[in-house]
């Protein structure tokens, strides 16, 4: 499979490995991109996968608790002007005042609810608003929590909406609403995989073992180990694993001396109360959404032909 010029960028941009090691690695994958990706994590230049691709669309990601129910939805819109605008942003909050109300079970149900407090749809109202500012704008995803209790957070003014939903059986006090931020917080900042380690897959536990004995073998200091120490050095790093990529199990960002299961767990000892992490969901605007890239000089070429 033939690579170009923007593959070797992209790949840079996913893993922060050089341009000439990006090179190697797709001439090595036949241009596939995650065998590239794995190539240069076995090489122990990428220190980890990020498949997402580059965020390149714009608009906002917005959370809230509205009457009591948990929402966060992404909208997204051509410019980071228009995701500014007054009349965007009461769109984005009525999407999830809509899904709050009308508990939709998909995008396809929302978007043919009536907008909330309107007789027009979710579809009619977005596409008065394409009309009303001049530029594309779509209603991309939402999440909705009925039940438990739910904290928001927005980052940056709606670069990034995280909603964490808890089950709290004791009051719910200042404390375990404010914990409650903590943790979305730490969700906005590091993007982890999984919530708990016990959400780890076997798939996924065999692919970083794999990968964790590629980078020995290309170590001169290990790659002469006996197989049963290098299988022994492996489950040694699986904590560091879980640490890396699992909420309950990473460094909790405020305090390092504990890990967020740690700090949830003293908070809700502290208010007198019994804390448990139902789910949660984080929505940054644009992720995975490559946006259309001009080649003014391809196209004039082409024009003159």
């Amino acid at each position: 499979m033939a690579f170009t010029a923007a593959d070797v960028k992209n790949l840079r941009e996913m893993t922060g490995v050089g341009m000439m090691d990006c090179k190697k690695a797709l001439s090595a994958s036949d241009g596939n991109m995650d065998k590239a990706v794995e190539y240069l994590r076995e090489k122990g230049l990428a220190a980890s996968a990020k498949k997402a691709g580059r965020i390149a669309a714009e608009g906002m990601a917005y959370a809230a608790v509205i009457d009591g129910v948990g929402v966060v939805v992404e909208v997204n819109a051509e410019t980071d002007f228009v995701g500014k605008n007054e009349k965007f942003v009461d769109f984005v909050k009525g999407v999830a005042k809509t899904v709050a109300v009308e508990a939709p079970v998909d995008l396809d149900t929302l978007m043919s609810c009536k907008f909330n407090g309107t007789e027009h749809t979710v579809t009619e109202q977005q596409q008065e608003m394409v009309l009303v500012i001049g530029e594309n704008i779509k209603v991309r995803r939402f999440v909705r929590y009925a039940d438990g209790v739910s904290i928001p957070y927005i980052h940056a003014g709606g670069k990034i909406g995280v909603l964490v939903n808890l089950n709290v059986e004791g009051e719910v006090t200042d404390q375990v609403l404010e914990m409650g931020k903590d943790v979305a917080m730490q969700i906005a900042a590091l993007n982890p995989r999984f919530w708990d380690k016990s959400q780890v897959t076997e798939d996924v536990l065999a692919e970083e073992k794999k990968i964790m004995l590629a980078q020995m073998d290309n170590d001169p200091k290990m790659a002469n180990k006996p197989a049963q120490v290098k299988e022994k050095i492996v489950a040694g790093k699986m904590n560091k694993f879980y640490a890396e990529n699992c909420l309950m199990q990473q460094d909790f960002v405020k305090d390092n001396d504990m890990t967020v299961e740690q700090y949830m767990q003293s908070v809700a000892k502290a208010a007198g109360v019994k804390v448990v992490l139902r789910s949660a969901a984080r929505f940054e605007k644009g992720e995975g959404i490559e946006k259309k890239q001009e080649d003014f000089a391809a196209e004039i070429a082409s024009m003159i032909k």
